[in-house]
């Protein structure tokens, strides 16, 4: 079944999301840091009058450093939370070529808890992730 995806660089690699999940791509002004929020929480952002939580996306998944800010994150909800992701950058929307399959070989084990699978498509073979998993941590990733 073909599905748009919104492309993404994290950490290096070519990771891909449902586009149905994304509510808008935005340019992220200023970052407010948040006491006592998980070490994956980067902290607060505006859109529109609407508080948005940032999520550092390498952070999230466990690995070390800092997301490289790219010039545009991406917005999503989850159980009616507004997230914007703080990913390297952001590519293109494309449509997908093929369904979910497994991952072959594995990419490690801090994406393989996020992995839906691999998805081709016109750039090649995309990392399918789940946001409400990335959203959660590593916390909700162990749990």
């Amino acid at each position: 079944m073909r599905e748009l995806i919104v492309i993404l660089d994290i950490a290096g690699r070519r990771v891909a999301i449902p586009a149905v999940e994304v509510q808008s791509v935005i340019e992220l002004d200023d970052i407010y840091p948040v006491p006592r929020a998980p070490g994956y929480v980067a902290g607060l952002t505006a859109m529109r009058s609407q508080s948005l939580t940032v999520i550092d996306c390498r952070k999230a998944l466990g690995q070390d450093g800092t997301t490289e800010r790219g010039e545009r994150s991406p917005v999503i909800e989850v159980d009616g939370h507004l997230y914007a992701l703080l990913v390297d950058g952001v590519d293109d929307v494309v449509e997908t070529q093929s369904d979910i399959t497994p991952v072959a070989g594995g990419f490690g084990k801090e994406w393989e808890h996020v992995a839906q699978g691999m998805v081709e498509t016109d750039r090649g073979p995309t990392l399918l992730i789940d946001i409400h998993k990335l959203i959660g941590g590593r916390t909700a990733i162990a749990a």
